[in-house]
């Protein structure tokens, strides 16, 4: 047992010790640029954990911005473990909004991601940029139905659908006002996890994603795989915007389109593409947030400021990348332990 411990430990040492000092490295740098506008930097950090942490008004609003954030998160994290950039889940969530006024988002945002995969496997198209592409397809899709053949004639500033209705409404948690959206997307993270790390499945999988040729060698469905681990992250992410719809919203309109399906690909990278590390990396960016205009009232900073903050990590994320299997120290504690 102590064995297993030590090796347990040696595993996580530069998985979470690298992303960590990435996070740090990107307040650190966020904070100077701050300071450089005039602004203490500890009072900006200060707003940002009371406007996400420091009250259970504040929870509750962190954690409803989360709940799309697990979603489209699994969008990009499950087609990682085949070795997939999967980045459209925006597409994907935008897409199973506007199909969850048809009661199919799930399969709606399923197929647009597995297009993707199905492009990369038959004909050889890179899945990042076919991913991304695939967003501005459908979202065109989605205004011109949106404001065309399904649009609420009394919606006249703000082109919409026809409300689903009270009754088709998920509502909120019992005593919060936080929404299910949340609920499903911790119970996807947890399924998620058992589904790539517990089953013959996801071992698979992680084969095809270490080595394609060696996992074709060994006679492994390579094909399938891809087009179903990237149609059970699309459907995470097409989840996401059934959510969105019948918890907030109420009716599909571009307010659907707010960026959470590019965030998701942030909280993926930062969890290492990890179902159960996205639980944590989503409620810290929900809180990052959800801070945002709590900046804008105190401080007199721009609303987009956090979305600035993001960018950063995402980078420094990246960038850290190069550390991985360099650094002796972590290495050596992983021995050590």
């Amino acid at each position: 047992m102590p064995a297993r411990i030590s090796a347990a430990l040696g595993a996580l040492a530069e998985p979470v010790c690298i992303p960590l000092f990435a996070l740090a490295a990107s307040l650190v740098l966020f904070g100077f640029f701050v300071a450089l506008a005039g602004v203490n930097p500890l009072d900006m950090y200060a707003l940002i954990y009371q406007g996400a942490f420091g009250s259970w008004f504040s929870w509750q609003n962190t954690l409803t911005r989360a709940a799309p954030l697990l979603l489209t998160g699994l969008c990009t994290a499950l087609p990682a473990q085949l070795g997939l950039i999967i980045i459209g889940g925006e597409g994907a969530l935008v897409a199973g909004g506007l199909a969850a006024v048809a009661a199919a988002a799930m399969a709606v945002g399923g197929v647009s991601i597995a297009v993707a995969g199905a492009l990369r496997h038959y004909r050889g198209v890179n899945e990042t940029i076919s991913s991304l592409l695939l967003v501005y397809i459908t979202v065109a899709i989605f205004n011109q139905i949106v404001e065309g053949p399904m649009r609420d004639p009394a919606s006249l500033n703000k082109p919409s659908t026809h409300a689903i209705g009270d009754t088709n409404m998920i509502g909120n948690i019992p005593g919060t006002d936080v929404h299910w959206g949340f609920v499903f997307g911790v119970l996807a993270s947890l399924v998620a996890y058992v589904l790539m790390y517990r089953t013959t499945f996801g071992f698979a999988a992680r084969v095809v994603g270490g080595n394609v040729r060696a996992a074709r060698m060994a006679g492994l469905p390579v094909g399938r795989l891809i087009l179903l681990t990237c149609a059970l992250g699309g459907a995470c992410a097409g989840l996401a915007g059934m959510v969105e719809i019948a918890a907030v919203q109420g009716s599909a309109n571009y307010s659907l389109v707010a960026g959470y399906g590019f965030t998701g690909i942030l909280v993926a990278f930062l969890a290492r593409h990890n179902p159960l590390a996205i639980i944590p990396v989503a409620i810290l960016l929900g809180g990052i947030a959800a801070s945002g205009g709590l900046l804008q009232r105190r401080l007199g900073l721009p609303d987009a400021t956090t979305l600035v903050l993001q960018g950063i990590i995402f980078v420094v994320i990246l960038a850290s990348e190069a550390l991985y299997g360099r650094v002796t120290w972590l290495r050596t504690q992983g021995v050590a332990a």
